[in-house]
């Protein structure tokens, strides 16, 4: 079978579309068709290389996507071949991972990992997975517009959940034609909750208001701190859902009211930010970290989809075999939503 991999960091071009051996089936698990992969930021900074994060190669990329059953392995039962599926990103170790899959608390364990960066991912034709780690893809729902959704509707999901957002409250969503943006966006107004967003042309601000903002603040004018200001009547916002990190954290800061929480799940334009303490503790706000979300969403967030309460926003669709092409669009910082690959 054909897979999209990496054998060393670097740019777009150290990506391979190459034959690997198609898996086997052991105990619990199931081959899956791969219909549809998303490619995000996680699948580029896997690519270029993280400090102190040591990767081994060859790696096949990609965190989540869709897929139709072709085998069941032994003791699997509870699915059928021919059943469509979504593709969940987190895994992790099979005595912890169960009941904290109920909780809701996977995503906190220890031994939690990400596929396509502790393991090989979905960027193939085929894979097989733990058949807990399927959920099923409602009927109705187009599968590649699906693969957009899990990590960053997990993640997203996590974030909001996280600040403990609730329906009087407004929050501000950086970036919100992103894929964590436009997810955050959706989420936080099906809650109730006022939302401001930025973003930074007309065309991405338009959508921004279309998934259920009230204003998207063009965040390239230096000034867009003042005009979140306005919208609050001076107090700011209650939580900020931040994932850009250094291009517009000090703007997020300058939003942020009195015990406001600005809530990060990582930064795209760098990993270092100033934080101004007497601000910070004046203000009694807090800043809190936020990494993935609970499985147990990810029905709730597929049944919204279903219902149309939650929109995939997929920009394109490529060929997994143009994969370098996707990776250079999504570096380009011109996606609107997720860019999607396609065996």
């Amino acid at each position: 079978m054909k897979a999209l991999r990496i054998h060393q960091h670097g740019g777009p071009d150290v990506l391979r579309y190459e034959d690997v051996a198609e898996p086997r089936l052991r105990r619990g698990e199931v081959l899956v068709r791969v219909i549809a992969a998303s490619v995000n930021h996680l699948d580029l900074w896997v690519r270029r290389g993280m400090p102190g994060f040591k990767v081994g190669f060859p790696r096949i990329l990609g965190c989540d996507g869709t897929g139709e059953i072709v085998e069941l392995g032994p003791g699997v039962d509870a699915l059928k071949v021919g059943q469509l599926v979504v593709l969940e990103p987190g895994y992790s170790d099979d005595d912890e991972r169960d009941e904290a899959a109920i909780e809701g608390s996977d995503h906190l364990l220890p031994s939690y990992e990400i596929r396509g960066e502790h393991s090989d991912g979905f960027d193939a034709e085929y894979v097989a997975i733990d058949a807990k780690y399927l959920c099923p893809l409602p009927s109705g729902v187009d599968p590649v517009e699906a693969a957009a959704v899990p990590l960053v509707f997990l993640t997203a999901w996590g974030m909001i959940e996280r600040a403990d957002l609730t329906p009087d409250e407004t929050v501000l969503v950086i970036g919100g034609s992103s894929g964590v943006g436009s997810a955050a966006i959706q989420i936080a107004s099906h809650l109730g909750a006022r939302v401001l967003t930025t973003a930074g042309t007309e065309e991405k601000r338009a959508l921004c208001e279309s998934l259920g903002a009230e204003e998207a603040i063009d965040h390239t004018d230096p000034a867009w701190p003042k005009r979140v200001k306005e919208l609050t009547d001076g107090a700011g916002v209650e939580v900020v859902v931040e994932h850009v990190g250094p291009a517009t954290w000090a703007g997020s800061m300058r939003s942020l009211g009195h015990l406001g929480r600005l809530v990060t799940c990582g930064g795209t334009t760098g990993p270092e930010v100033q934080v101004l303490l007497p601000h910070l503790f004046i203000k009694q706000q807090s800043i809190l970290g936020s990494t993935m979300g609970p499985a147990n969403a990810l029905p709730i967030i597929f049944d919204r989809v279903a219902r149309g309460h939650y929109r995939p926003v997929v920009h394109d669709r490529i060929p997994l075999a143009e994969g370098a092409r996707a990776h250079e669009l999504l570096e380009s910082r011109s996606v609107v939503g997720k860019v999607v690959l396609v065996p």
